[in-house]
């Protein structure tokens, strides 16, 4: 998500319990597995391993840790295998929602899914069925709370760097946007300038909002997406909620 509600997120996030840390440590790792087995373990010619390196030392996982996830699905031992899965769906109030999954069963992770969805309200859909309210964009969001960095100075590093916009939020945020497939080099262009990155991943950004108005639905519409957050096969949750509770 952009804008206030996804910075929100972010900082939510980073104070997470440790087991919370462990379970992010370990989706992480998944979709390093999977961006080695399909480029290579070598990060100087697999843009994806780049990228998700750089979201992992964003996220505070140990070097060794990842060198660790590397080494291993490098490895011709390695049985791990994990399939790419989309579910589409619509929690309270018509909120559309994706959910972006690995997965080495996908009978177990798609009735987990439609269990989340039927259980708070919501229903699980066809594929398509909210994914055209969204735009795949790159998202790089830089931590700036404390005024440190110069608004001009990051317009203009932006704009060379190839980003599509620039936004300063109200809590000092930056939220840089970027087409997908310019996402990388920009990223990369922005870290070799001394920028650290308080999130940098491609996302499905809403084009339109649903707001929920009545409390019990949005009681109902949060503890949905946090149980689906909890689920070790779910890498990514997109939606279009106005007004989430936050924390």
């Amino acid at each position: 998500m952009s804008g206030h509600s996804k910075w929100s997120t972010i900082k939510r996030k980073k104070g997470v319990a440790d087991a919370k840390r462990a379970s992010m440590f370990t989706k992480i790792g998944r979709e390093i597995s999977v961006a080695v087995k399909a480029g290579g373990a070598d990060p100087s010619s697999n843009s994806k391993l780049r990228d998700l390196i750089a979201k992992a030392k964003a996220n505070n996982v140990p070097n060794d840790n990842i060198d660790r996830i590397i080494k291993k699905a490098n490895n011709e031992g390695d049985k791990d295998n994990y399939e790419e899965i989309v579910y589409e769906g619509y929690g309270p109030s018509g909120v559309a929602v994706i959910v972006e999954t690995l997965t080495d069963n996908r009978n177990r992770t798609a009735g987990d899914i439609r269990h989340y969805f039927d259980k708070y309200g919501g229903n699980m859909g066809q594929s398509g069925c909210v994914s055209y309210m969204f735009d795949k964009k790159g998202v790089i969001l830089i931590d700036n709370e404390e005024g440190e960095l110069d608004e001009d100075k990051v317009m203009e590093d932006c704009m060379e760097a190839g980003a599509e916009d620039v936004d300063f939020g109200e809590e000092g945020e930056i939220e840089i946007l970027t087409a997908p497939n310019d996402f990388s080099v920009v990223r990369e262009a922005l870290e070799a300038k001394g920028y650290k990155f308080a999130s940098a991943q491609v996302e499905m950004v809403p084009s339109t909002m649903t707001a929920i108005a009545d409390d019990e639905l949005r009681k109902k519409m949060a503890k949905m997406l946090d149980i689906m957050e909890d689920n070790d096969d779910v890498q990514n949750i997109w939606h279009n909620w106005e007004n989430p509770i936050e924390e």
